[in-house]
C-alpha cells in the first residue's frame, strides 16, 4: 500500500458575537512564529484537544467569547471532515466537507471522546481506521498482557509541546513509569507495523491482583485528574524549581526595598506632622499674640488717660495752696461751718502727694506694659516670618511623601504581592508535580507486585531489537548531519534506555536546547520512516520550539546560533514529500535566506504590523 496519513487544514475557533479565529495549514512544512502571548502555543494544546486530549481547554483571556472549535482534516486524497468539539471539552461530532469560517447546519456524526473496543463510535477508533490501525492491541506488562490501541497512545509521539520537547526523559516516556512498556509497544508497532494481539497472558489474575488492579484503576483516576491541572502549569519540576528559587530571592530583594521606602514614609509622614502641628501652634501663638497687642495698647491708653488726670489734680492743688479762699478746697464748706477734723482736714498738699505717688505707679506700670508690648511686637514679626517657612516645608515634604514615596510604596507593595502570589501559584504546581509524582510511585509499586511472577524470557516479536531499531537510528543520523547537528557522526538507539546516544553521549545529557532539536530529530524521523515504509503512522508531527538553542540556549555547548543548523532544518523540511506534514511554532524568525512563502504565519503581537495573533485583537 501506499503511506496515507492525517493532514490537518485548519482549526478555527467560533463565538457568538466574535470574529472567528483560523490558521490554516498546508502539505509539508507549516511554521507559526512571532511574539510570546500571542496564542501559538494554544494553537498546538488546541490541535491536541481536537485529537481527544482530556478537557476542558485552557482558559486564556484571548478565547473569552469563544465556545466551539473546527479542525478541518485530510484523511485521503478525496475524503475530507471537519470535527467540531465544545472548548469545555466532551465529544465531537464529525461533518463530510470542510468548515473553518462558518459552522456547519446540518447535525454531524457524534463520536464519543473516549476509546472503546466495542463502541466504534468513538473519535479514537474513527482516526485509527483512517490510517489502518483499528484494533490494535499493545502490550501493557511483562505478564504479556495486552490493551487496545487509542489514538492518545500515537498522539504524544506525534504532538510535543513546549515542555515535552526539552524533558530530560526518553522520546518513548511520558514521565509515568508504569506506561512505558506500552510506550515502547506503540513505537515498535508503527516500525514494524506488527502488533501484540498474538500475546497471551501466561498467569490468570488472583484475587489479590485483581484487588490491585482496582486500586490502579483509582491511581489511574487521582493521575488523571492530576494530569488535568498540570496542563495548566508552564514548566517542568525543575523549571518550577528553579522558578521558586528566583521568585524567593525576588521577594527577599523587594522586601528589603520595601523596608527601607516604608521607613522613609514613616519618616516623612512624621515630618509632616510635626510641621503641621508646629504650623497650628504658630498661627494659635500669632493670634494670641494679636489679641495681646490690641489688649495691652487699649491698657496703655488707660495709663496715659488716668496719668492726665492726676497731674490735673496734682496741678490744681498746686494752685489752690496758694489762694485764700472762704471755700474749702476739699468738701466746699464755708469757713464758719467747717470743723476741721471732723468732716474735712482741708489737707491740699497730701492729696497732691498722693496724686504724685500714683503717677509714679502708673508710670512704672505703664513702662513696664511698653517693654511686653514691644517683646510681643518682635514675637510677632518672628511668628509672621516663620509662617511661610513652615508652609514651604510642609508642602515640600506631602510632595515628597504624596508625589514620590507614597506612589513607589503602593507598587513594591502590588509587586510584592504579585510575587508572593505567583509564589503561591508555583509552589501548588510542585504541590500538583509531587503529587503525581507519588501517585505514579504507589502506581508503579502495585505494578510490580501484580507482575512479581517471574515472565518468560521476552522473545524479539515483542521487544525492540537491534535489528528492528537500526535502520531507524540510522535515518536519525542522516537527519541530524543533514540538519548540520555538531558531532553527529555515529548515531544509534539505545535499547536500555530507549533514547538515542550520539556520538557515545546520551541525548538527555545535552542542554535543554540540543534535547529539543533532537527531540524534533526524533519525531521526525519517525513519520519519515513509516512513510517510506508504507507502515502506519498518523501522518503529521508537531512541535513547539524545536530551535530552543537559538533563543535561551544552556550554556555555550548548547548555543547553535553560530552554526546553520536552523536554515538546514527548514530546508530539509522544505522537501518533505507529499503527505507527510510537519507544523513548527517558534519565538525566532525563520533565516532569511529560507523562502517560505506561504508556508509560514507571523503574529506580531503589534496592533499595527500584520497579524496580532492567533485570536482577533
Amino acid at each position: 500500500m501506499s503511506f496515507s496519513g492525517i493532514q490537518i487544514q485548519s482549526i478555527a475557533f467560533h463565538g457568538p458575537e466574535r470574529e472567528g479565529a483560523v490558521v490554516r495549514f498546508q502539505d509539508g512544512l507549516n511554521v507559526i512564529y512571532g511574539a510570546s502571548d500571542t496564542g501559538k502555543s494554544f494553537i498546538i494544546e488546541a490541535i491536541d484537544f481536537m485529537f481527544g486530549a482530556k478537557g476542558p481547554l485552557k482558559d486564556i483571556p484571548q478565547s473569552v467569547g469563544y465556545e466551539q472549535i473546527l479542525l478541518v482534516l485530510r484523511l485521503s486524497e478525496n475524503d475530507v471532515v471537519t470535527v467540531r468539539r465544545s472548548m469545555s471539552g466532551g465529544a465531537f461530532e464529525v461533518y463530510e466537507g470542510a468548515y473553518a469560517y462558518t459552522l456547519p447546519e446540518a447535525e454531524g456524526r457524534v463520536l464519543s471522546e473516549t476509546h472503546s473496543a466495542k463502541d466504534q463510535d468513538n473519535l479514537s477508533a474513527f482516526l485509527l481506521n483512517k490510517i489502518g490501525l483499528n484494533g490494535k492491541r499493545i502490550r501493557k506488562n511483562a505478564k504479556d498482557e495486552t490493551q487496545n490501541l487509542s489514538f492518545r497512545n500515537l498522539a504524544r509521539l506525534c504532538i510535543v509541546n513546549e515542555e515535552e520537547i526539552i524533558q530530560k526523559r526518553s522520546p518513548l516516556s511520558d514521565g509515568n513509569v508504569v506506561a512505558d512498556t506500552a510506550n515502547t509497544s506503540v513505537f515498535r508497532l508503527l516500525l514494524t507495523g506488527v502488533d501484540d494481539s498474538a500475546l497471551v497472558s501466561h498467569k490468570k489474575k488472583t484475587p489479590e491482583e485483581q484487588k490491585r488492579e482496582a486500586q490502579l484503576e483509582l491511581l489511574d483516576l487521582l493521575i488523571a485528574e492530576a494530569d488535568r491541572k498540570i496542563k495548566d502549569i508552564s514548566g517542568s519540576k525543575d523549571d518550577l524549581t528553579k522558578q521558586e528559587e528566583r521568585l524567593n530571592n525576588a521577594m527577599e530583594a523587594r522586601s528589603s526595598l520595601l523596608a527601607v521606602t516604608e521607613a522613609q514614609y514613616r519618616k516623612v509622614s512624621s515630618n509632616v506632622r510635626k510641621f503641621m502641628q508646629r504650623r497650628e501652634e504658630n498661627r494659635d501663638r500669632y493670634t494670641e499674640v494679636v489679641t495681646l497687642l490690641d489688649r495691652f495698647r487699649l491698657l496703655r491708653e488707660h495709663y496715659n488717660s488716668d496719668i492726665e488726670r492726676l497731674m490735673g489734680i496734682r496741678e490744681a492743688g498746686s494752685i489752690i495752696a496758694t489762694i485764700d479762699t472762704d471755700v474749702c478746697p476739699m468738701c466746699g464748706a464755708e469757713a464758719r461751718h467747717h470743723k476741721n477734723g471732723a468732716t474735712c482736714d482741708n489737707d491740699v498738699a497730701r492729696v497732691t502727694a498722693a496724686a504724685s505717688s500714683e503717677i509714679e505707679k502708673i508710670e512704672r506700670r505703664a513702662e513696664e506694659l511698653t517693654e511686653t508690648i514691644g517683646a510681643l511686637t518682635k514675637e510677632k514679626t518672628i511668628l509672621e516670618g516663620a509662617l511661610p517657612r513652615i508652609d514651604q516645608n510642609l508642602k515640600k515634604q506631602n510632595a515628597e511623601l504624596q508625589g514620590v514615596i507614597a506612589p513607589d510604596l503602593r507598587k513594591l507593595r502590588t509587586s510584592y504581592k504579585k510575587l508572593a502570589d505567583k509564589g503561591a501559584d508555583v509552589r501548588e504546581a510542585l504541590g500538583v508535580l509531587e503529587t503525581k509524582s507519588d501517585l505514579l510511585d504507589r502506581k508503579s509499586r502495585l505494578e510490580s507486585n501484580n507482575s512479581s511472577v517471574t515472565a518468560p524470557t521476552e522473545s524479539p516479536i515483542r521487544t525492540l531489537t537491534d535489528t528492528v531499531i537500526s535502520p531507524f537510528s540510522e535515518l536519525v543520523q542522516n537527519t541530524l548531519q543533514s540538519w548540520g547537528f555538531p558531532g553527529a557522526d555515529h548515531v544509534h538507539f539505545d535499547l536500555q534506555s530507549k533514547d538515542l546516544v550520539i556520538s557515545g553521549k546520551p541525548r538527555i545529557s545535552f542542554g535543554k536546547g540540543l534535547r529539543a532539536i533532537t527531540q524534533a530529530a526524533f519525531s521526525i524521523s519517525l513519520l519519515d520512516y513509516c512513510a517510506k515504509k508504507d507502515s502506519a503512522h498518523p501522518g503529521f508531527v508537531i512541535l513547539d520550539s524545536p530551535l530552543l538553542s537559538y533563543k535561551e540556549p544552556d550554556g555555550d555547548d548548547d548555543d547553535l546560533s553560530r552554526t546553520d543548523l536552523n536554515g538546514n532544518f527548514y530546508r530539509f523540511l522544505l522537501q518533505l514529500q507529499k503527505n507527510r506534514q510537519v507544523i513548527v511554532v517558534e519565538n525566532t524568525d525563520p533565516p532569511s535566506d529560507v523562502e517560505l512563502g506561504t508556508r509560514v504565519e507571523h503574529f506580531s503581537g503589534t496592533l499595527d504590523q500584520g497579524r496580532f495573533g492567533f485570536f482577533p485583537s
